[in-house]
């Protein structure tokens, strides 16, 4: 993966709400008070939540979907307080908008 340059966003013409959504919540954050750190761990806790639900809580998938090695997200489950277990079996679907 490449890094990112200041004006990286998300690809291609047909995620354009998608920036948009994302600028407006980066704002507001912002706005609050919310510091970096906090919006880092806010954000990727919900990331790797998502990635559990479409993956049924399995850690190995999870872990290739995101692009972290096994360990790592084990590790970042545990530091985070997620329960894996809570996602396995489950028939739950991320929602689009």
């Amino acid at each position: 993966m490449k890094p990112l340059s200041p004006d990286d966003r998300f690809p291609d013409d047909a995620n354009d709400d998608l920036n948009g959504q994302l600028d407006r919540l980066v704002n507001q954050l912002a706005s609050q008070g919310v510091t970096l750190a906090q919006a880092r761990e806010i954000f990727e806790r919900q990331f790797i939540l998502a990635s559990l639900r479409l993956n049924q809580g399995n850690i190995t998938n999870s872990a290739n979907h995101l692009g972290l090695h096994r360990n790592t997200l084990r590790n970042k489950v545990a530091a985070l307080q997620i329960q894996a277990a809570d996602y396995r079996g489950s028939s739950k679907r991320i929602q689009s908008s």
